[in-house]
């Protein structure tokens, strides 16, 4: 099948794209199996799981490599340029909860977890890494190159972190708890910089995985692209 120019891997294909997307799944399913055991009273609350970023991520991550999953057993264009289109929101989004879980505990870990819930390093590398390395390399080696601009980054970014802050401030009207315990630690100001702060750094991620592309890629071709569609399968130039 024509793949982009700079698509460095076939996909969708029954090889290699196929082992990436079925490796993703059978992790993201077994880190989705740990929350069977995993009792909090967050977790008992409205909600329950959900009212965790990184969970809400997990979930998107499993819808990206499913849909990839089927474009590669059907070969299906549609479906690897859907794949596509969710990717652009759960690679950028995976990169910004490993980014903000792995600081946090670097500068205290019970800003993100209290202390009696901490998890071993195996299901937090789960939930707070293998997602977002598994997005990134279908990105960069499975993926045609995303001609998403600096205003639709920050405009998709500003829309995931308002919508995640009203989705917190909901179940907090519900359940008298915050997922975070550093959410319960701010005032209502400073819990807005603080989703604001992280939708810039969002935006970074996706930047950052652009130009990741670039580097690996290609980069003058993918300015040549910048007006092209970032989902679609070209064929290959000569």
């Amino acid at each position: 099948m024509a793949v982009h120019p700079l698509q460095r891997l076939a996909s969708p294909s029954r090889q290699i794209s196929m082992l990436l997307h079925t490796a993703g799944i059978v992790s993201f399913l077994a880190t989705f199996r740990y929350l069977d055991n995993l009792e909090t009273p967050i977790s008992a609350g409205f909600g329950g799981h959900y009212q965790f970023l990184t969970i809400i991520g997990l979930a998107l991550a499993v819808c990206t490599f499913a849909v990839g999953l089927v474009a590669d057993l059907t070969l299906s264009p549609s479906l690897f340029r859907a794949k596509n289109t969710l990717a652009m929101c759960s690679a950028p989004l995976e990169v910004l909860i490993s980014v903000l879980f792995w600081g946090l505990c670097a500068i205290d870990k019970s800003l993100v977890f209290p202390p009696e819930y901490e998890l071993d390093f195996l299901p937090n590398f789960g939930f707070h890494a293998a997602p977002g390395l598994f997005l990134t390399l279908d990105m960069l080696l499975l993926s045609p190159p995303w001609t998403t601009n600096g205003f639709a980054a920050v405009a998709l970014s500003q829309m995931l972190a308002s919508l995640y802050w009203f989705w917190v401030e909901y179940c907090y009207s519900r359940n008298g708890l915050y997922p975070y315990p550093i959410f319960g630690m701010l005032n209502t100001w400073q819990r807005a910089m603080l989703f604001t702060f992280s939708a810039f750094l969002m935006t970074g991620s996706t930047l950052s995985l652009k130009w990741l592309y670039g580097k690996l890629n290609g980069l003058e071709p993918l300015r040549r692209e910048a007006n092209g569609r970032p989902t679609g399968i070209h064929a290959k130039t000569q």
